[in-house]
């Protein structure tokens, strides 16, 4: 995923130290009940459509702004899935991220699945007995989006 100018910014004095950044998901569903998906150019992994919200820019709108971006599909954001605090990663670079992930189930409105940038090799649309080789994170988000909710997240543990 290419770094937004922001973060390039807050970098340039923050160094590499953690942030906590969020992120948004979107679980893109077609009317035949197919999920759509991109193959990562920086893994060469199939994986659901995801992104990091600018300043300003509610998680909604992030969702369907990077599906355009990335696959070339419109679509609106239905119903939030879950927000989960996600494990710190590290870049090979050094830079230390943390991600709180919001995912959304989004339908799709219009346009034809193709890779619209430089961040995957393939774009295309899955049956749900059909997918590709996907880690735990896209498998879990795809079985909660595929139910009518309530929004899932870690509970807190109990103290008493």
């Amino acid at each position: 995923m290419a770094t937004p100018d922001f973060i390039r910014d807050i970098r340039a004095t923050a160094g590499h130290q953690l942030l906590l950044l969020p992120g948004v998901t979107a679980v893109v569903l077609d009317d035949e009940g197919r999920v759509l998906l991109g193959r990562r150019a920086d893994t060469g992994k199939w994986a659901i459509v995801g992104g990091i919200s600018e300043p300003g820019e509610e998680p909604a709108a992030t969702a369907e702004r990077e599906v355009l971006e990335e696959t070339g599909v419109h679509c609106v954001a239905e119903r939030l899935v879950l927000a989960q605090a996600l494990e710190p990663v590290q870049y090979a670079n050094g830079d230390r991220c943390q991600y709180l992930d919001i995912t959304f189930r989004c339908r799709a409105t219009g346009g034809e699945a193709r890779v619209n940038d430089d961040e995957s090799l393939e774009v295309g649309w899955f049956p749900l007995d059909g997918l590709p080789p996907l880690g735990e994170f896209a498998l879990f988000r795809i079985k909660q989006a595929l139910t009518e909710g309530p929004a899932w997240f870690q509970p807190t543990p109990s103290t008493t």
